[in-house]
């Protein structure tokens, strides 16, 4: 079943790209099993991340887990910016785009309708791919 949460609701999700599956990598399924084992809350229709006091039928709030785990976590290694989920989304896009990953898979991984925009909102060229664009720009207009 395709779903979608903003800001706390549960609904029907927002394109028919938001509903296609997602592909994930064998260890996060690990991760996630492992964490399912440990929950209270183990029933199929319950959530992965679910609140207590739902018992297991409503998911734990986003902006609660940025605000108790992952902000502070973050503050522990010396991480002060200010960051949100839509942070998570623009660095995996610029990390997908720095191996070399093909547009349209960039666009389908990020649940994208277009891919304008994956490529004018959610992706910056990272310096490293900077400089080396840069030095082969260099090497054609130097090259004797």
């Amino acid at each position: 079943m395709a779903r979608s949460i903003v800001h706390g609701f549960v609904g029907a999700c927002k394109t028919e790209s938001s509903q296609k599956p997602v592909p994930i990598h064998p260890l996060v399924c690990k991760a996630l099993v492992k964490w399912r084992k440990r929950s209270k809350y183990r029933q199929p229709g319950d959530w992965v991340f679910a609140r207590r006091h739902s018992r297991g039928e409503k998911p734990y709030w986003g902006q609660a887990i940025l605000q108790k785990y992952l902000r502070p976590a973050a503050l522990e290694v010396g991480i002060e910016k200010r960051f949100g989920w839509h942070t998570f989304r623009h660095t995996y896009s610029t990390l997908l785009r720095s191996v070399g990953t093909e547009f349209k898979v960039m666009q389908e991984l990020l649940r994208h309708s277009t891919l304008r925009s994956t490529l004018d909102v959610y992706t910056q060229a990272i310096t490293p791919a900077k400089h080396s664009a840069q030095a082969a720009v260099m090497s054609l207009v130097f090259s004797s």
